[in-house]
């Protein structure tokens, strides 16, 4: 949804990394971009008013004409402003003391309440809750029997005592799904309320009369992230008229531009506390305001991935598979396992997208390229092999290939490539782990009668570092005070003066 702005804000920063001193010019000219960057994405006027005053004025103060490099400094300051305007710090729910919790839905008929509703008791519940889902949504056609399926997915118990389709009292529902959870000793009630096509007084009364009734603990305002403007207008519409304690933004995987999903704070004082990015109950996750900034920037958002992996990844498994890396003996089985545990993450052009650069332009045409249906077929050919073969591939013969693409569909050219790109692979990692000196396999190792030079020598340099050891990695703890604070995933590398020759540079020649 942000492509657009990142890719606005990305290619103005990076202008300014090519220049050793900026002035008063450089910064206001980027200013000037990050402003119609803002713009065309639908951010809220006042929202960019104050953003790019508040960039400016940091840009033009000693932090940057102090600073050992002032172009990168910029870009600091505005990863700091955009999680500013992003909430600053990651809100989680607040929960009762005393048992049941309640969580009410509110927001316009279409943002995606009840589908979110299930989202919302699938995640609770792998957080160690027992959520209970009350239907009081009583309006819209078969919204009842969508939260029971929903509910039903997300493995949450669903209190529908009316039929809905305009039959029922939703406070009256809401108010005796609390006390049914208090009998059924579920600790979180979630209840999802009608909405509808736009902001009206009996949606609105309607509301509050479910509120005073149950007393939430939280009030969260979901909104569609693809309706532009009309979000923030909606968003105020319901602090006043309902008041609530969070936001959540639904559909962020569609291709709006969202710039008002980020105004939203701004300008209703209320964090976001959750974000949907897709149709399965998985697509959701707790909003991040520091993580979403970095991936705007284009600074990627590796922590999402890392979490995501430790929630598929089986920590004994992984062990496993990395001490036969360095010995040579991963199969095709431990490929297979692994290859299914990054498909339960997400499409791969997703994961691929969280490394820093991955909405630049080179690799967004490279994820374009990316087929998940390649994946499948990957794991077609390894399922039509017999354990043996996936144990030892080395005796995958001509017959057995010809059974193997005839069992899984494919072309007998297609196994051949697949199981000798294995044997590359499986060869090339042994040989790194071996360099870096991972494990006992080592690829790339010599033996301890070469380490020795002629005549028993101890195989040591001038320095008394045996030779082929790898070099003392550097205490970081000892590093220039400063270095720690660049934002993430920027190397610096790239911020050599211009004109800079690396030719006049006496290094000392190699041997």
């Amino acid at each position: 949804m942000f492509d657009t702005l990142s890719e606005r804000l990305t290619g103005t920063l990076r202008d300014l990394r090519g220049k050793g001193r900026l002035s008063e010019s450089d910064i206001d000219s980027t200013c000037r971009e990050i402003r119609i960057a803002l713009l065309e994405a639908d951010v809220a006027l006042p929202v960019v008013r104050g953003f790019v005053a508040k960039v400016k004025e940091r840009a033009k103060g000693a932090e940057v004409s102090a600073a050992l490099n002032p172009a990168q400094q910029v870009v600091k300051i505005v990863n700091e402003e955009l999680v500013g305007i992003l909430g600053g710090e990651t809100r989680r729910l607040n929960l009762a003391k005393q048992q049941p919790s309640v969580i009410m839905l509110a927001g316009l008929q279409g943002a995606g309440k009840t589908t979110l509703a299930g989202k919302l008791a699938k995640w609770l519940a792998g957080q160690g809750h027992t959520p209970l889902l009350v239907a009081a949504d009583l309006q819209r056609p078969n919204a009842v029997n969508q939260l029971q399926i929903v509910g039903e997915r997300a493995g949450a118990t669903t209190f529908a005592p009316e039929p809905g389709n305009g039959v029922g009292d939703p406070v009256d529902v809401a108010r005796r799904g609390i006390q049914h959870a208090r009998d059924k000793q579920h600790d979180i009630v979630v209840i999802d309320t009608a909405g509808r096509t736009g902001v009206d007084a009996e949606m609105m009364a309607q509301a509050v009369a479910i509120r005073d009734a149950t007393n939430p603990d939280e009030v969260l305002f979901v909104v569609d992230a693809m309706i532009g403007q009309d979000a923030v207008a909606t968003a105020e519409a319901f602090r006043d008229g309902v008041g609530f304690t969070g936001v959540v933004l639904a559909k962020l995987d569609g291709d709006a531009r969202g710039g008002a999903a980020l105004s939203i704070r701004e300008v209703t004082g209320q964090p976001i506390l959750f974000a949907s990015n897709g149709e399965k109950l998985e697509d959701f996750d707790v909003f991040h305001p520091d993580r979403m900034a970095s991936r705007i920037l284009g600074m990627g958002d590796v922590l999402t991935l890392i979490e995501q992996a430790e929630q598929v990844f089986d920590a004994k498994q992984a062990e496993q598979a990395a001490s036969k890396i360095t010995t040579g003996e991963l199969s095709l089985e431990d490929f297979l396992q692994q290859m299914m545990a990054i498909r339960k993450m997400g499409p791969i052009g997703n994961l691929l997208g969280m490394l820093p650069g991955g909405n630049s332009a080179q690799m967004k045409e490279a994820l374009s390229q990316v087929d998940d249906k390649q994946m499948d077929r990957i794991q077609a050919i390894i399922r039509g092999m017999t354990p043996a073969e996936r144990a030892d591939p080395k005796i995958i013969n001509g017959s057995r290939r010809l059974r193997i693409s005839k069992g899984s569909g494919v072309s007998v050219s297609e196994v051949n490539d697949l199981v000798n790109r294995f044997f590359e692979a499986r060869k090339m990692m042994k040989q790194m782990a071996g360099q870096f000196g991972f494990g006992g396999g080592g690829g790339g190792r010599r033996s301890s009668k070469n380490r020795k030079g002629k005549k028993g020598a101890k195989g040591k340099n001038k320095g008394g570092r045996q030779r082929g050891a790898l070099p003392a990695l550097p205490d970081l703890s000892k590093m220039p005070a400063g270095l720690n604070e660049l934002p993430p995933g920027l190397s610096g590398l790239d911020q050599l003066p211009a004109g800079f020759d690396p030719s006049k540079l006496k290094l000392p020649k190699s041997k």
